[in-house]
């Protein structure tokens, strides 16, 4: 009976299997672009009549009248660290959106989803070797929606996991060896 033998199309331990390609990111910037890096566009106002214009002006200044200077700037200042780290990560992911791994092994570092919970180099612990670890990958959230994990019961989530590997790359031959992954969750 070949139906005791039959793999389930989807179960708590077996994921789908998927073919990866490996391409290289093209730049966010062609050199002919007439849009820079450093350039923001800012939105477009749709709206055509001018007194209702005019009543959002007043309405969105009462609400602002009613904060102090220093909570307005604070909140500024916090929103456009956080947004612009995200911002980053939003446009990186929307160039090549089916993406689910980047490879950079010491070159670019990741990119991050937020601006909380980014290691310094004393929390990536060295190699078992002594050598450092240095960047070398990154699983994108992209995965999870491949790999179908809302329907396992407890949902499996993160905003980024990064690689870090040897610096020397110590394995000899076929062995596996231990690794050290950073999780970034979103904020």
């Amino acid at each position: 009976d070949d139906s005791a033998d039959a793999i389930p199309e989807h179960n708590e331990f077996l994921f789908p299997e998927y073919e990866i390609l490996i391409e290289p990111e093209e730049p966010e910037f062609p050199a002919d672009s007439s849009v820079g890096p450093d350039e923001e566009q800012g939105a477009v106002d749709t709206s055509k009549d001018p007194k209702e214009k005019e009543e959002l002006r007043a309405t969105g200044s009462a609400a602002f009248q009613s904060l102090d200077e220093e909570t307005l700037e604070a909140m500024a200042k916090h929103e456009t660290e956080e947004d612009k780290i995200f911002q980053t990560f939003k446009e990186r992911v929307a160039a090549e959106p089916e993406q689910i791994i980047r490879y950079c092994r010491g070159g670019e570092g990741p990119i991050w989803v937020s601006g909380e919970n980014i290691p310094e180099e004393k929390d990536i612990p060295n190699c078992l070797c002594g050598a450092k670890r240095i960047f070398e990958f990154q699983v994108m959230p992209q995965l999870l929606n491949h790999l179908q994990v809302d329907s396992l019961g407890e949902s499996v989530d993160w905003g980024t996991l990064v690689v870090y590997t040897c610096a020397d790359n110590c394995g000899e031959g076929n062995e596996y060896l231990e690794e050290f992954i950073w999780k970034q969750d979103f904020s």
